[in-house]
């Protein structure tokens, strides 16, 4: 005999409440996709909401064509894959260094690092020591200063403290060394822990546009955020519509804006479903003690 599974009050309250939720965080998302790709005279009218009307392509075709973009585009895929393989890498290191406990000094090193997550030197002092080691106007001012995240290091170190110290001890007894542990045994227990953070590090590179503002003068160095933010800024002053640089019709600002938002948006909102599972598995990391 089957047995039906009851719902509570507070089950069907808690989809309701989440339901709001998610239809709050999309209908930005839904607005702009309608209004850039709706006709100008609805868009000038401010007649959309949730469902475009005159549905046309150009204003997707103008950003598509834009040289700016297609550069943005390159000099942000460079940030985030060079930055987050080296954010990985160090951080894992500096992680399963602190959860050995026959590290010299390492409640000390684990207080400094903590002290990092409450105190920082401010903007100047972080200029000026990008400065004096020559990263200006570099790509490696947007990468280094930001390479290892304490709280990452920290969420880390948790995950590879909780495996058994038994495998580890099993591994030096068929002759590996610490390195070959972490590459051997670690590593591929760590799926989940590596997975999460590496998504968090790609997702902060890519959102990155503050750093290229403070060290970045060269145009070809932008990243795609700083082109999104004057396209954006730049159209709050200009006039409602444009004439793109091809030769086309004039398109609507507000809808050449959102197109613009919506494809610098687009491969972090694809991307995380494929490691949205390791990603559940690994934010609740640390949550159980035993």
């Amino acid at each position: 005999m089957r047995l039906r599974k009851r719902i509570s009050l507070f089950d069907i309250a808690n989809v309701l409440l989440l339901g709001i939720f998610a239809c709050c965080m999309l209908f930005p998302f839904i607005h702009m996709a309608a209004v850039s790709i709706s006709s100008a005279e609805y868009v000038t009218s401010n007649r959309i909401s949730f469902w475009p009307k005159g549905i046309h392509l150009d204003a997707y075709k103008s950003v598509l064509k834009d040289n700016r973009i297609l550069l943005g585009y390159k000099n942000t895929l460079i940030y985030v894959t060079v930055g987050t393989t080296l954010s990985l890498i160090f951080t894992t290191l500096g992680a399963y260094a602190l959860s050995r406990k026959v590290l010299v000094f390492g409640r000390t090193l684990m207080l400094l690092i903590v002290f990092t997550m409450l105190f920082s030197g401010g903007l100047i002092p972080n200029y000026l020591v990008v400065r004096s080691y020559g990263l200006l106007d570099t790509r490696w001012a947007i990468i280094l200063p930001s390479l290892v995240s304490s709280y990452f290091l920290i969420i880390m170190r948790t995950f590879f403290q909780g495996i058994p110290s038994e495998l580890e001890e099993s591994g030096k007894i068929d002759g590996l060394s610490d390195l070959g542990n972490l590459w051997r045994i670690v590593l591929p227990l760590s799926k989940p822990v590596m997975m999460t953070i590496g998504l968090f590090y790609a997702v902060q590179v890519w959102s990155n546009f503050f750093s290229a503002l403070i060290y970045i003068r060269d145009a070809s160095l932008y990243p795609l955020q700083v082109t999104i933010r004057n396209i954006v800024l730049i159209g709050q002053v200009s006039d409602t519509t444009v004439t793109t640089a091809m030769g086309d019709k004039p398109i609507v600002l507000e809808s050449l804006k959102y197109a613009v938002i919506l494809v610098g948006t687009l491969p972090i909102l694809l991307i995380y479903p494929f490691i949205q599972k390791h990603f559940v598995q690994g934010a609740t990391l640390g949550s159980v003690k035993g």
